[in-house]
């Protein structure tokens, strides 16, 4: 019997929603940071734009409300999200702007190339920055632009936090790497320790809040454990460690 969703198990996707309730760019980047990356990768105003993983469309949806001329296209996994994104479109009167895929990222083809390609913090989902990379090349016109988010280590990692976040590398390894794979940033932002602090901030205290509003839920405790959990692993594992940094790419001349 259904039962709605007030009631029913929280599952991880559910409570990935709860904890972004608060911070709904999935990454740790404040509202300026997002603003002048989309001016620096969009920045003619007229682009065709994809993002890969793009969640409920945050990146797309402030493109296409700030620019008029842009069109954009996303890609999925989440039936839920892409509903939010569908529902948060037609609240801007963007949405003939807008064509959302239910795929996974990887799976996603086009027969139209793109100005401009996004994916910040999916990279886990093409097995890594430069894979990430390499799927965006494939859908990115001449002249194009890649915007793109990923973690690195600012100070050797402990081996838990190698575990939950994943094999970075430094920040200069990381630039070094892409500039070796074939492309050149014209633009970056390396998130500050506040932008971190309020990312971690808002995820996880947007979980306890809602176990501590929900009392009567039967999955109030395991969430509030969650929020617990998590708020400590940032706290003791990775804080003093983990940075995110997002870039404005194009192709180098020359490069395969």
């Amino acid at each position: 019997m259904f039962r709605p969703w007030h009631t029913a198990p929280v599952n991880r996707e559910q409570m990935s929603h709860i904890a972004h309730s608060e911070h709904p760019i999935k990454s740790p980047l404040d509202d300026d940071s997002v603003r002048r990356l989309l001016e620096r990768g969009l920045p003619t105003g007229e682009e065709r734009v994809l993002d890969l993983g793009c969640g409920s469309g945050e990146w797309l949806l402030r493109a296409l409300a700030a620019r008029p001329g842009v069109h954009a296209e996303g890609v999925d996994i989440s039936e839920d999200a892409l509903a939010r994104a569908a529902d948060a479109a037609r609240g801007l009167g963007v949405q003939d702007r807008l064509v959302l895929h239910h795929l996974k990222a990887e799976e996603f083809v086009s027969e139209e190339p793109f100005d401009a390609v996004l994916s910040f913090g999916a990279a886990h989902a093409f097995g890594g920055l430069l894979p990430t990379l390499a799927a965006a090349r494939g859908h990115l016109a001449p002249g194009g632009r890649v915007l793109i988010g990923d973690g690195f280590w600012e100070g050797p990692p402990s081996q838990e936090a190698v575990g939950m976040l994943g094999n970075f590398t430094d920040l200069a390894t990381t630039l070094d790497r892409v500039v070796a794979d074939g492309w050149t940033p014209v633009d970056g932002h390396v998130s500050t320790r506040r932008e971190l602090d309020d990312y971690e901030w808002a995820c996880w205290g947007s979980l306890a809040a809602w176990a501590l509003d929900h009392p009567g839920h039967p999955d109030s405790a395991q969430v509030l454990e969650t929020a617990t959990a998590r708020r400590t692993e940032w706290l003791r594992d990775y804080r003093d460690t983990f940075g995110f940094v997002s870039l404005v790419l194009r192709r180098t001349p020359g490069s395969a």
